[in-house]
């Protein structure tokens, strides 16, 4: 049985130079991708119908179209105007063949961004968020689409990681941290007790559920009575706490089976159930298949 699929800057590099259409403006090293003309029909293949491990960091800016992948297993929607990050070993899908969007990316390896950024590490950036997303208005996307142009037009005349290239990667993040910490303290100031720590929830599940999966768990997170917790996370989102949690974990354990050569037996102890027979029933029970048919189906 297959891994789980990968799409890394290696792979991206000899699926463009096999379409000679989209050569004129992208660029794409070991470390750092750049591409002025993003097409998700060139990508499809790899993307579509099944999730996609991608080890670099990447950042879209979204120009045209709308799209709504599933992100570290959590549907999302992006349409013009929004900035999309996903930070090195993110997991996408696109279950919608008809998505289309355009745009302009940025793909930056571990080792590119540290030495791009050095010792101090944007918040944005720091490893507590797995993805983010942004709505930009006209002239931030504007500011960004004029740096992006700089470090494509430069890597196009100057192979390497010269310091100059180094230089304008970090400026480019560090712009995106200002926005992000933009946005974060405006939606502090607007949104509810109750929407914060519904948002907390989802990133704590989105990280942790493969491994916890009792509301228990993220109540004591977050400071709460399970029950008061339940209560917040269904007034604000109309579904429950456990379903939440039930859900990703079953998303999880749906790549394990379809994409990696992982018994049952190695699922279950790695996403800590007591036996087979109790993730057999709790699948099952979510899904109306067996992790066996779901796995030959």
């Amino acid at each position: 049985m297959a891994q789980l699929r990968q799409l890394n800057l290696a792979q991206l590099k000899q699926l463009i130079e096999g379409n000679d259409k989209h050569l004129t403006n992208n660029y794409i090293s070991r470390n750092l991708a750049v591409a002025r003309n993003v097409k998700v029909d060139l990508i499809k293949d790899q993307v579509f119908d099944q999730p996609t491990l991608l080890p670099e960091m990447r950042i879209l800016i979204v120009q045209r179209g709308c799209a709504t992948p599933v992100i570290n297993m959590i549907e999302r929607r992006f349409e013009a105007g929004d900035l999309i990050f996903l930070s090195s070993n993110g997991i996408i899908q696109y279950p919608d063949p008809s998505s289309e969007i355009q745009g302009i990316g940025l793909s930056i390896s571990d080792e590119l961004f540290s030495l791009a950024i050095g010792n101090r590490i944007p918040k944005a950036f720091d490893g507590h968020l797995r993805d983010f997303q942004l709505h930009l208005q006209e002239q931030d996307l504007e500011y960004l689409d004029q740096l992006h142009q700089l470090i494509y037009q430069y890597m196009r005349q100057h192979e390497g990681s010269s310091q100059v290239t180094l230089h304008l990667v970090s400026a480019f993040l560090w712009y995106v941290d200002h926005l992000w910490n933009r946005q974060e303290q405006s939606e502090l100031e607007s949104q509810s007790r109750e929407q914060r720590l519904f948002t907390e929830f989802i990133q704590l599940v989105s990280e942790h559920a493969p491994v916890h999966h009792t509301i228990d768990f993220y109540a004591s997170r977050l400071c709460l009575t399970p029950r008061y917790m339940s209560t917040i996370v269904k007034q604000v989102s109309g579904k429950s706490a456990k379903q939440w949690i039930d859900d990703a974990l079953v998303t999880r354990i749906k790549i394990d089976l379809k994409h990696t050569d992982k018994t049952i037996a190695r699922i279950c102890d790695e996403m800590n159930f007591p036996n087979p027979s109790f993730l057999t029933k709790f699948f099952k029970r979510i899904t109306g298949l067996t992790p066996t048919q779901y796995q030959k189906g």
